[in-house]
């Protein structure tokens, strides 16, 4: 399953976000594709903050990966591999595939061969007016996910799915 949301602004951004939480598996991996600024760590924290984390939700540019405790238990794990060098490097992150209920991995390329494999895949990409969004099922998982996800858009004045 595929799908395309056209978000004209950076509220649509946040919208998108929010709805992925809502509709959310328990247990999920998102990968976040997109040039420098297309919405990646934009997207990743209205996502977080509509699984309840508070505080300071900070980009893992520098750190690599960020630990968020999420309402009703889990952990998100937000990773940002864009410094990286070499995949084998995530080896020293101690990264367990059943420690967090939630990856969002931004240049997940970096890390082919030691990242668990995507329920989803976000691409986004800067349009005339905002961004465009192209989320991929890459499981049964995310198959499941995105037919929620669909279910939800007819209501959400803010979104505009161009394409299914």
């Amino acid at each position: 399953m595929e799908l395309t949301i056209d978000l004209p602004d950076p509220q649509a951004t946040d919208r998108l976000g929010w709805h992925l939480a809502a509709t959310r598996p328990a247990s999920a991996v998102v990968h976040l594709h997109g040039d420098l600024g297309a919405g990646k760590s934009t997207l990743a924290r209205a996502l977080l903050r509509a699984l309840g984390v508070t505080g300071t939700v900070r980009s893992p540019t520098y750190t690599l990966m960020e630990r968020y405790p999420l309402d009703g238990g889990g952990e998100a794990w937000h990773l940002d591999l864009y410094r990286i060098a070499d995949a084998s490097e995530l080896d020293f992150l101690g990264l367990d595939e059943g420690a967090a209920t939630l990856w969002l991995v931004e240049w997940p390329s970096r890390g082919v061969g030691h990242l668990p494999c995507a329920d989803v895949e976000v691409h986004l990409q800067e349009s005339d007016e905002g961004r465009i969004a192209r989320l991929e099922a890459g499981s049964p998982t995310g198959a499941t996910w995105l037919g929620s996800l669909l279910r939800r858009l007819p209501g959400e004045s803010s979104l505009r799915l161009i394409s299914e």
